[in-house]
C-alpha cells in the first residue's frame, strides 16, 4: 500500500482555488500509483474558524464531484478537510472519496477549547478500509489524546492517520508522542500538516511517517508544498 500526505498551504476561505490546488496533488498521487492521499485539517478553506460557519457545506456538495471522478478513474482514496453542517452545528470534518463507493464524512470527536465557540464535536469513529487494510483517521488535537487512539485501536486499525494544522511547538510535541505511540502499539502513524499562516498562527509543515517500530521514516521540511509518499 502507498499513501501520500499532501503538505500544502490553503488559500484563506477560497474553496474553488483550494479545490483546484487539491486536484493538482491528487493527480500527482495517481501518477505515483498511490492508494490514498490525505490533506491537512480544513484544507478546503484553510484553518479559519471564524469563516467556518459561512463556508460550511455537506458531503453532497456538487463542487466536490471532481474528487469522486478522480477517485473512480485513478483507483485512489482521497481525504480532504472542510467544515460540515450537522444538526447540532458546524463540525471539523474529513470528507472521504473512495473508488465507486458512497462518500463518507468523519468529524473530529474531541475539540480543543479554542475551537468550541465555533464547532461541535463529532460522535463516531470511522475506519477507511482499502484492500483489507484498516486506516483510522484523526483530526489534529484529538490525535494527541490516548482515548481517541484507543478507540481506533479497539476497532482493529492497522494505520493511524492524523490530519492536522499545527504550529511549531505543537508539532514538536506530536513528533515525540507519535514516535512513542507507534512503537508501543506496533502501528504505523502518518501525520500531514499544513504550511503558512492560518487563523492566528503559522503552520510549520513537518509532515511525517513513523513505522510500526516507532522509527521516523520520512519527514518534510517546514516551508515546502509537496507530497510525502510512504509505502507499506
Amino acid at each position: 500500500m502507498k499513501i501520500c500526505l499532501a503538505q500544502i498551504a490553503s488559500f484563506k476561505g477560497d474553496i474553488q482555488k483550494n479545490i483546484e490546488k487539491h486536484i493538482v496533488y491528487v493527480k500527482e498521487a495517481i501518477e505515483n500509483r498511490a492508494d490514498l492521499i490525505c490533506f491537512p485539517e480544513l484544507s478546503i478553506i484553510g484553518y479559519e474558524p471564524e469563516l467556518a460557519k459561512e463556508l460550511a457545506t455537506t458531503q453532497s456538495d456538487t463542487r466536490f464531484e471532481k474528487f469522486q471522478a478522480l477517485a473512480d478513474s485513478g483507483e485512489i482514496t482521497i481525504c480532504i478537510g472542510l467544515p460540515t453542517i450537522s444538526v447540532e452545528g458546524i463540525c471539523i470534518s474529513m470528507l472521504i472519496f473512495q473508488p465507486k463507493r458512497n462518500r463518507q464524512t468523519y468529524s473530529k470527536q474531541y475539540l480543543h477549547s479554542d475551537e468550541k465557540p465555533y464547532f461541535v464535536e463529532g460522535t463516531e469513529q470511522i475506519i477507511i478500509e482499502i484492500d483489507r487494510v484498516k486506516i483510522a483517521p484523526a483530526i489534529c488535537y484529538e490525535s494527541l489524546l490516548p482515548e481517541h487512539f484507543d478507540k481506533a485501536y479497539e476497532m482493529g486499525c492497522d494505520i493511524y492517520l492524523a490530519s492536522v494544522a499545527k504550529p511549531k511547538n505543537n508539532i514538536e510535541r506530536a513528533n515525540r508522542y507519535f514516535a512513542e505511540l507507534s512503537k508501543s502499539k506496533s502501528i504505523p502513524i502518518l501525520m500531514v500538516n499544513s504550511i503558512g499562516y492560518s487563523d492566528n498562527f503559522l503552520a510549520v509543515g513537518g509532515s511525517a511517517a513513523w513505522n510500526s517500530s516507532g522509527e521516523l521514516i520520512e519527514k518534510l521540511e517546514d516551508n515546502t508544498e509537496e507530497l510525502l509518499i510512504f509505502e507499506f
